[in-house]
């Protein structure tokens, strides 16, 4: 609505009115008339809000400038916040009355209150209330001279705020103004004229929320100068306060610059190292990214900072010159685990990343690079189960600034051992076994990665297949698909000092997340079982 950029609510409120305008041009079904009052019940809450909100802030006015002594350049805004909130108020009832003259002629609400809707699509009151009987061009007077009634209100104060139109023609409207079926309507023919009760009605209260809006804008300018041309203490000094006068390269420095004796009434003007900083409640946010430098012995790199507050103090402005020492400190990334040489891939490798000289700052987070990363409970604990081959690379940061990167080569799961065995346990392969109706093949997991990966060191056999070889010719064969093998037709047919071969072509891990994982096998392990 003001001269300068705008902002997200106004861009909400004009895309809603464009909305609702087009809407208009629209045989609307009662599914639609319906929702049209779903929204104007809101805009009319939203109004009553709008209200409250706006005679608080032109109490506040009042009773902040008697706090200050009903200072000479303050008193006059008083003045016009009232007035503001007095056109405002005159304004939002004749709309108000303009509402309820289309209901009371269309006859829109029955005896238990509710809406119409064979009323609400009525499509000929609108226009002759609004269009006949001229009604509409003088809301579109009224609705366009308040914003300038407003702005040169304010303009008597200091305060250059130039509102726009409420009520326009299609021309002036982007949606419209290129449209040739539209774009010569004036505001009373593309808003009321063939358009139903209900999306008018809606529009109207949209036209209340716009007038109130403007006001609230009005009276948040008001309130900001306030008290702004003078300082209450008559004691002032410029200080920094930082969370750290120790940081590390790659994480942001912060810290509070503000005069020792701040005023609420007072708002300064803050810059360091030439770049201006934004204050809030008189106290100036510093925040930036720690550059490294030449480190000392001690692994820390001096820097300054100057800073400037511009304040008025007495009814004129002061410049109070400062400076501020911190010191960098060289970040090094501690990693420690029982895997910490190398990663094994598709597995759940436990870190612990630490970065000793943040201290209680230090605030983890980490990407990586051929892998994926899932944060432990602690900061600090993260797993990471890169790709399936190559290098991982962790990138560490703390509260969003880079630290640094740790690189690890991955590390292919060991092939675990081929275990064949009976439900007594591992056959003894160089005394053999009876002929038996099943027998076990294990996968078992190489020790040191059963040990410090125990969830992910699951493995089975699930192919291959177990042959009855008697003077080196086959006699029959079974299918490996599982631990559990019944070898039962080949028991039936052993004889002493045949051999069963073992032929393993397929083992599955299962990882710490139940995901299934085939392991590739240079070739078949094959054992060899003796019948005895």
């Amino acid at each position: 609505m003001a001269g300068g950029k705008e902002t997200p609510r106004q861009r909400m409120i004009g895309m809603m009115y464009l909305v609702l305008t087009a809407l208009l041009a629209l045989q609307v079904s009662n599914q639609i008339l319906q929702k049209f009052v779903l929204i104007n019940d809101g805009l009319e809450r939203t109004s009553k809000n709008y209200i409250q909100k706006n005679e608080f802030a032109v109490q506040s006015i009042a009773g902040t400038v008697e706090q200050q002594g009903n200072n000479e350049k303050d008193v006059p805004k008083v003045k016009v916040a009232q007035e503001i909130r007095k056109k405002s108020a005159e304004v939002f009832t004749y709309l108000e009355s303009m509402k309820q003259e289309l209901i009371t002629a269309s006859n829109a609400v029955d005896d238990q209150g509710q809406f119409k809707t064979s009323a609400l699509k009525n499509v000929d009151i609108p226009g002759n209330i609004f269009n006949n009987n001229r009604k509409g061009y003088e809301m579109q007077e009224i609705l366009n001279k308040y914003p300038e009634e407003v702005s040169a209100m304010l303009r008597e104060i200091g305060i250059d705020m130039n509102f726009q139109p409420i009520a326009k023609d299609a021309k002036e409207i982007d949606l419209f103004k290129n449209n040739p079926d539209v774009r010569t309507k004036d505001f009373v023919n593309l808003t009321f004229v063939k358009s139903p009760i209900g999306a008018v009605l809606t529009l109207i209260s949209q036209f209340q929320n716009e007038v109130l809006n403007v006001e609230s804008e009005s009276l948040v300018a008001i309130t900001n100068t306030i008290g702004s041309f003078y300082y209450k203490a008559d004691i002032v000094q410029a200080r920094i306060a930082a969370l750290s006068n120790v940081v590390a390269a790659g994480t942001k420095f912060e810290a509070d610059m503000f005069i020792a004796s701040s005023s609420s009434s007072d708002v300064p003007k803050m810059l360091v190292d030439g770049r201006e900083v934004p204050v809030t409640n008189g106290f100036g946010k510093i925040e930036f990214t720690a550059s490294p430098g030449s480190y000392d012995d001690r692994g820390l790199s001096r820097r300054v900072i100057k800073g400037e507050i511009i304040t008025n103090v007495g009814g004129e402005d002061q410049v109070l010159d400062i400076e501020y020492e911190y010191f960098v400190a060289q970040p090094v990334v501690k990693v420690t685990s029982e895997v910490v040489n190398q990663l094994y891939a598709d597995c759940a490798n436990d870190l612990f990343i630490d970065v000793p000289a943040l201290g209680n700052s230090y605030s983890p987070s980490f990407s990586v690079s051929n892998g994926t990363a899932i944060a432990g409970a602690r900061p600090g604990q993260v797993t990471i189960i890169p790709g399936p081959s190559g290098k991982t690379v962790i990138g560490v940061s703390s509260g969003g600034n880079k630290i640094d990167d740790v690189s690890y080569d991955i590390k292919p799961v060991p092939m675990p051992t081929i275990v064949p065995s009976t439900t007594q346990g591992p056959i003894d392969m160089s005394q053999g076994i009876s002929p038996i109706q099943s027998i076990l093949i294990k996968a078992e997991a190489e020790p040191t990665f059963a040990r410090t990966m125990a969830r992910d060191a699951k493995f089975e056999v699930t192919g291959g297949e177990i042959t009855l070889v008697r003077s080196e010719v086959p006699r029959g064969s079974v299918s490996i698909s599982g631990e559990s093998v019944s070898i039962r037709n080949l028991a039936e047919q052993a004889r002493p000092g045949d051999r069963l071969v073992i032929r393993v072509t397929e083992i599955t891990r299962t990882n710490f997340q139940n995901r299934k994982i085939k392991m590739p096998l240079s070739s078949p392990q094959i054992s060899n079982v003796i019948i005895k």
